[in-house]
């Protein structure tokens, strides 16, 4: 693994990480956009296995996104357009020529493709699982205010509560009162990976606004690359399956996976199969 630091257009950096062959040429690499909450190094047993999956000559360039890991605050003026300008800057940085997507990175991957169209930043190929975006209202959003209030407000267990509520409608946990449901938050946070996810609030709060708010029409995304290839896990919540399906239907070309065992958090898990799917869509020839 190689790691390096790229300035931002804005006087930031990102902490960028580097898997398989370092020197591989652009149409050779893959950029990974990590979802919310998520720091870089959480990606990286996905990382090794994709670069090990793609093989020799192939490598997987993946970064902290703002207000993570090692790379710099939101600025002040965060949006959607920030975290566009950072996937150019880390294409730029790599030449990579591929762009995959988890979930809110799947937000900022969609996002920057439709920036990109025409451009020589368009992608050769773009893959996105779990897409956290919000086409012709597949997702309900009217959690999010109070979300952010209880972050601002400093109620951690409060805040997770309401998240974990409005990520996951129409399931059981959804239906749990929310002072039982922040109590049991309280409980299940003090294990490394949520203690992770507790610093990481107040940047979410910034990134989900800015993917939920930037909904759009499907027919928006037309100037996406033919070859987009949708991904949902099976076991994923159902708006993103709506989302995907919506895209797919609306992008000439495009096409659309459901990965039997799969559940949202399926690629930092590094699920065997999800992980062959996606090197088999990077290694597939043009046309």
């Amino acid at each position: 693994m190689r790691e390096r630091d790229i300035k931002t257009h804005d006087g930031g950096k990102l902490a960028l990480y580097t898997y398989g062959t370092e020197d591989a040429p652009g149409e050779h690499r893959v950029v990974l956009v990590g979802g919310a909450f998520l720091t870089a190094l959480i990606y990286r047993p996905f990382s090794i296995a994709l670069a090990k999956g793609l093989g020799e000559g192939w490598a997987v360039d993946v970064y902290d996104r703002r207000g993570r890991g090692k790379s710099t605050a939101q600025p002040h003026n965060y949006s959607m357009a920030t975290e566009i300008a950072d996937v150019r800057t880390i294409m730029d940085a790599t030449g990579a020529r591929n762009i995959l997507g988890h979930s809110l990175g799947g937000s900022v991957a969609l996002n920057a493709a439709q920036a990109f169209a025409g451009t020589w930043h368009e992608p050769g190929k773009l893959a996105v699982y779990d897409a956290a975006v919000n086409i012709d209202g597949s997702m309900d959003t009217n959690w999010l205010d109070a979300f952010a209030s209880s972050v601002d407000q400093g109620n951690i267990n409060l805040a997770l509560a309401r998240l974990k509520r409005g990520m996951h409608p129409g399931t059981a946990l959804a239906r749990v009162p929310e002072p039982v449901l922040a109590g049991l938050m309280a409980v299940v946070s003090r294990t490394k990976i949520n203690r992770l996810f507790r610093e990481l609030l107040p940047s979410g709060v910034g990134e989900l606004k800015a993917a939920f708010e930037a909904s759009g029409k499907a027919s928006d995304f037309l100037v996406l690359p033919a070859n987009t290839h949708f991904m949902v896990g099976k076991k994923s919540p159902q708006y993103y399956k709506v989302t995907a399906t919506r895209l797919h239907a609306a992008v000439p070309g495009s096409t659309l996976e459901v990965s039997p065992k799969g559940f949202h958090g399926s690629v930092p898990a590094a699920v065997k199969e999800l992980v062959t799917d996606i090197s088999d869509y990077f290694m597939r020839p043009h046309g």
